[in-house]
């Protein structure tokens, strides 16, 4: 563990609590694409296959357990409660997620550290966390107007991973035979995928403007 794990890891949990805030507060989901949620379950079901078999710290067992519950409880609100479900806009979250979902499977069956069934899945996991936001850009691209909770939520997102790759930049430096391709490669598309939206957030943030995307 090193301030920049720590950082990222808070900053994962505060775009979680930042979305949960929304929808509990609000109660509304309006800006949030249910693709993109389905697709955090999916990766965090398949990546903490171990958390009632290996145990690695109270910290980490903790975490697997939020990333999880609030994950599928974000899933739950927005396909069934009464109120959040009528907010969300399904004609615009359209993307067809399943088709990020196949070819990571096979990738992972593919590319992979070791060829057992919980190593494929973790190292799946990594694969479908990398494109899992795309959903969730293209819808904020289309509705354009996007309201402040959901603006930073995106953002802590993207954060989140780049500090991740600050990260393995100083185990690098500090870790003799530190090489961790796959996580790296993965964290790196992921971190790019948020470039365009890191661009034009600085650029609201620095105007004092409303965060707008081009169509």
């Amino acid at each position: 563990m090193n301030i920049f794990r720590l950082a990222g890891d808070m900053t994962h949990l505060a775009s979680v609590l930042v979305l949960l805030l929304k929808i509990h507060t609000i109660k509304s989901c309006a800006g949030i694409s249910l693709k993109t949620q389905e697709l955090y379950a999916i990766v965090f079901a398949t990546r903490y296959l171990d958390i009632f078999t290996d145990f690695i710290s109270l910290y980490n067992t903790i975490m697997k357990l939020i990333f999880l519950s609030s994950s599928f409880s974000i899933v739950w609100y927005m396909r069934r409660h009464k109120i959040v479900r009528r907010s969300y806009d399904k004609d615009q979250d359209t993307f067809r997620h399943w088709f990020l979902v196949f070819p990571c499977l096979i990738l992972a069956s593919l590319v992979n550290e070791k060829f057992t069934f919980k190593e494929v899945m973790w190292t799946f996991s990594l694969y479908l966390e990398a494109v899992a936001i795309f959903p969730q850009l293209v819808l904020l691209q289309r509705t354009r107007n996007i309201d402040n909770l959901t603006s930073q939520y995106v953002f802590l997102l993207g954060a989140y991973r780049a500090l991740y790759i600050l990260n393995w930049i100083f185990r690098y430096v500090t870790e003799p035979h530190y090489v961790n391709w796959i996580p790296w490669i993965s964290g790196i598309v992921q971190t790019l995928l948020y470039a365009d939206f890191f661009y034009y957030y600085f650029q609201s943030w620095k105007n004092n403007k409303k965060l707008q995307l081009p169509a």
